[in-house]
């Protein structure tokens, strides 16, 4: 999807600090020299004003950067610590004073002083050493700001109609938050209130450094119900998500960021789309298997990710780092009169119920939807000898649980990565889609080597050299068909050619079923006696019965 303002790079209106005055050429031109605050240089000014009096209470309202020659200092700069602490108290965020030796003979002692008053207090004292024109300063400046302030409102403006575009056409969490992340230019991330990434830009970062266990340092990362910086190890930007009262999430720039404010700004509007996303029939739980089915996908297709990539951002989604993972895959039985609807809500009614009984087992998993009617499933186990047991118990308890849905499943070969885990889910579909055809299911769940020849030749159903050769078999009672000879093979064989065994079935009288039996072989053109032809018999019976499922 494509929203019609594109930025190719984030443009930031700049904030109007100190140090960002000091370097303009005007300031430069008298030589500045730093005599105190240099940690507070990044202050943002908010206007210039010139002064030589000390009363300054009611001529500032706090921000300003003060521009003084130094007259109120008094003879030979014995009121300046004075006059510097009135300018501190009124709000100024620094002073430019300008001392130039040589004018008078008390200069020299009025600069002394400032630079001993100058360690006594916490902002930025700058001593100018030549003449400068404070009108041409204060012009410039003044100019900056009305540019600045111009830029934020042109910058409000575009971030407000991106994501009102974003929300008219129902933008997709990942298309919010990438949007986000390109507008401050930084990475941004969506979890719920579990810690889990619904949504991740990593906007030129490193994938395994961003989301590498996201969830132990988020949450050192304290909530807020407002947009800011959290308290805890990780400072980080964030912004809630969601209406109050019913937060389900927040967006997080866990990095330094251009300008705090802006992103602040971005962050909190990108928090408004997703509230209004989910307002619009979106919910957490739809979030995250989405979140989690999006990268199940992404692994059974080519792709470039590394093992400990696709581990990292497994674990950002639920998977824990273990020593053990196991592809599996449950197929709903499909029913007569099925709409895609009701396949639909039966599959998230399996989904769910799964993932309870993966919450009771303490296990996790990376589980979604793989299409209409599968839940794949990469399962995290703490050591290959307990996949056995830890499957029993996750499929029996599934089977107890009272949801209004059949399923088979499927598992794969177990891997020690989840990478390789996930090459398996072809496998494990295989597998399940095998066991569907199985008029009784023994095992709550089952591999290549427990389907063994129905399994190959449900893999093969759809050769046409299998079909030719079980058609070949069964030609002289299929065409035409007789269902009372096909009957009598299936039980014939069943009963592993005894006829004395079928006999006692009830099934008929011996010299009634020998004569059927004389009948059969005539139209088969073959001897049941014979053991490779109930073989093939028996392996053409399977593959026809394979067609009627």
């Amino acid at each position: 999807m494509s929203v019609d303002l594109i930025l190719e790079s984030p443009t930031v209106p700049g904030v109007l600090s100190v140090a960002r005055i000091l370097e303009l050429p005007v300031v430069q031109a008298g030589r500045p020299e730093v005599l105190s605050g240099h940690e507070s240089l990044g202050n943002s000014v908010r206007w210039v004003h010139v002064t030589e009096t000390a009363d300054l209470a009611e001529l500032l309202t706090g921000g300003e950067l003060v521009l003084s020659t130094g007259l109120a200092f008094g003879e030979a700069g014995t009121g300046a610590a004075a006059f510097l602490e009135q300018v501190h108290d009124a709000g100024a965020v620094g002073i430019i004073v300008e001392l130039v030796p040589g004018v008078s003979r008390n200069i020299e002692r009025s600069i002394a002083a400032l630079r001993v008053a100058a360690q006594h207090v916490d902002f930025p004292v700058v001593l100018l050493h030549r003449r400068v024109r404070f009108v041409e300063i204060t012009e410039v400046v003044h100019r900056m700001l009305v540019s600045d302030q111009l830029a934020a409102l042109e910058r409000s403006r575009t971030i407000h109609e991106v994501f009102t575009a974003l929300s008219l056409e129902n933008a997709t969490e990942e298309e919010i938050v990438a949007r986000a992340a390109e507008l401050i230019g930084a990475p941004i991330l969506l979890e719920d209130v579990a810690h889990l990434v619904l949504a991740f830009a990593a906007a030129g970062s490193e994938e395994s450094e961003l989301l590498g266990h996201w969830a132990k340092r988020s949450r050192r990362v304290g909530y807020l119900e407002t947009t800011g910086r959290g308290m805890g190890e990780e400072s980080w930007l964030q912004t809630p998500v969601g209406v109050r009262a019913q937060r389900w999430g927040r967006l997080v720039a866990p990095v330094k960021v251009l300008n705090d404010d802006d992103a602040a700004m971005v962050l909190e509007r990108a928090g408004q789309t997703l509230t209004i996303a989910r307002l619009a029939g979106r919910d957490q739980k739809e979030l995250l298997h989405q979140a989690r089915a999006g990268l199940l996908h992404e692994l059974r297709q080519a792709h470039s990710l590394s093992a400990d990539e696709v581990l990292v951002r497994a674990m950002a989604l639920g998977l824990n780092d273990v020593a053990h993972y196991v592809p599996v895959v449950l197929r709903l039985d499909t029913r007569s009169g099925q709409t895609p609807t009701g396949l639909q809500l039966r599959e998230r009614e399996l989904l769910d119920a799964l993932l309870s009984v993966l919450d009771s087992a303490r296990a996790t998993a990376l589980s979604a939807s793989l299409q209409s009617g599968q839940i794949g499933m990469v399962l995290g186990i703490d050591a290959r000898q307990l996949e056995e047991p830890l499957l029993e118990r996750i499929f029996r308890q599934l089977a107890r649980e009272q949801i209004n849905v059949d399923w088979s499943v499927g598992v794969g070969h177990g891997k020690p990565s989840v990478k390789e885990a996930a090459r398996g889910l072809d496998e494990a579909v295989q597998v399940a889609e095998i066991v569907a055809t199985f008029d009784t299911r023994a095992r709550p769940f089952y591999r290549f080597a427990d389907v063994r020849l129905h399994g190959l030749l449900a893999v093969l159903q759809d050769d046409i050299r299998v079909k030719s050769f079980a058609e070949a078999e069964l030609s002289g009672i299929l065409d035409p068909l007789d269902e009372s000879s096909l009957e009598l093979l299936e039980l014939y064989l069943k009963h592993g050619g005894n006829k004395s065994a079928l006999a006692r079935t009830g099934f008929l009288s011996r010299p009634a079923l020998y004569a059927r039996l004389e009948k059969l072989e005539d139209k088969l053109g073959v001897s049941l006696e014979d053991a490779e032809s109930r073989t093939s018999l028996h392996v053409a019976l399977l593959w026809l019965g394979l067609g009627k499922k």
